[in-house]
């Protein structure tokens, strides 16, 4: 049932605000309670039970909103909600404006992509991608601008804000003040301070977990004397999936050495990262259902988010993926991988 909350509007107020969004649902949902949820605040705006392969929703919105369709803890969709018939086939959301303007943004996106992927390889096709990669960003940028002030362009801005530094997202606010009434925006810009906070020579920053009446704290598994390999991941992210392996590799090696591994569940439901480390056979122990709280304290953009902790707490490498990683790791159990100078700062109180 639809909550009839006003979500925050980010473009001028249509004269009917009733929306009606129609879902695809894959068979294995039938009979299940699929949630529309607003993705910048996390808030749910409607619920209903999957019928006959569909999820409709139903309400009024006062502007337009990103919105997240999500079953059983599963992401389901994504789409911009704002008045109007809104169908979603997949990845597909067609029969909006705004959602039609995304459709043909991406649509105009993958075909620089494709130009870029077409390119020779040699140094004439060197000269076309620098060419097609600054079309995209230029195309990106001017896209961003003219869209600031509505879901498009909130959406774009957080893409790119991913790749920007803290004193460029702080800029880009200044100059766009409508981006503070956001949520997410404004936790990525403490994010971001975050981030600078913990890297590599700092102390880690403790943090503590309940999951199903049980109390979990970082500082239970680093500290304690042995270098610790920590990846922050979730049952639903393929490229998690995929550095176990290396992970799994890395503990066969180094594990007899005195390396450890934990593995900090983020963004995912416990009963799917329990099935997650079943299937994919992972024996190290595992912080569950962790959610925001670490990746809030580290200014965790996008996982797999792997930090390499030294005996005595200090995060001494993060951010490293596969051959990076084992470079890493080796250098950690040789004695070679050093803190910057300012590696003795006292631990941040745990939050």
């Amino acid at each position: 049932m639809a909550t009839g909350v006003a979500l925050a509007a980010c473009s001028a107020t249509a004269a009917n605000d009733t929306y009606k969004v129609t879902a695809q649902m894959p068979d294995d949902f039938e009979g299940q309670t699929a949630f529309l949820v607003n993705f910048d605040t996390g808030e749910k705006i409607d619920s209903v039970t999957v019928a006959d392969g569909l999820a409709v929703f139903s309400g009024n919105i006062n502007g337009s909103a990103l919105a997240r369709i999500i079953i059983d803890g599963n992401r389901a969709g994504n789409l911009v909600l704002e008045p109007g018939e809104i169908k979603v086939e997949g990845r597909a959301v067609t029969g909006t404006p705004l959602n039609e303007l995304n459709n043909t943004i991406n649509n105009h996106l993958q075909e620089i992509y494709g130009r870029y992927e077409a390119a020779p390889a040699d140094s004439t096709g060197d000269a076309i991608r620098q060419q097609v990669i600054n079309e995209y960003n230029a195309y990106l940028d001017s896209t961003l601008n003219t869209n600031i002030d509505n879901a498009i362009g909130y959406s774009l801005f957080l893409n790119k804000a991913y790749e920007m530094s803290l004193d460029e997202i702080e800029s880009y606010i200044k100059a766009h003040p409508s981006l503070k009434s956001y949520t997410r925006v404004n936790k990525l810009v403490e994010a971001a301070r975050n981030k600078a906070a913990t890297q590599p020579g700092k102390k880690f920053v403790d943090f503590a977990v309940t999951n199903d009446s049980i109390t979990q704290r970082f500082s239970d598994y680093v500290g304690k004397g042995k270098p610790v390999l920590v990846d922050f991941w979730a049952s639903w992210c393929g490229p998690c999936i995929r550095e176990t392996a290396v992970i799994k590799d890395l503990l066969k090696e180094y594990g007899p050495q005195g390396l450890e591994v934990l593995g900090v569940a983020v963004w995912d439901e416990p009963q799917n990262t329990l099935r997650a480390i079943e299937q994919h056979q992972l024996p190290w122990p595992q912080i569950l259902n962790a959610q925001t709280i670490p990746t809030d304290i580290y200014g965790i953009s996008g996982i797999p988010c792997i930090m390499l902790i030294g005996p005595d707490g200090t995060i001494l490498s993060r951010d490293k993926q596969d051959d990076e990683l084992r470079a890493d790791v080796k250098a950690l159990m040789e004695g070679t991988l050093t803190a910057p100078a300012d590696s003795t700062a006292t631990a941040p109180a745990a939050k």
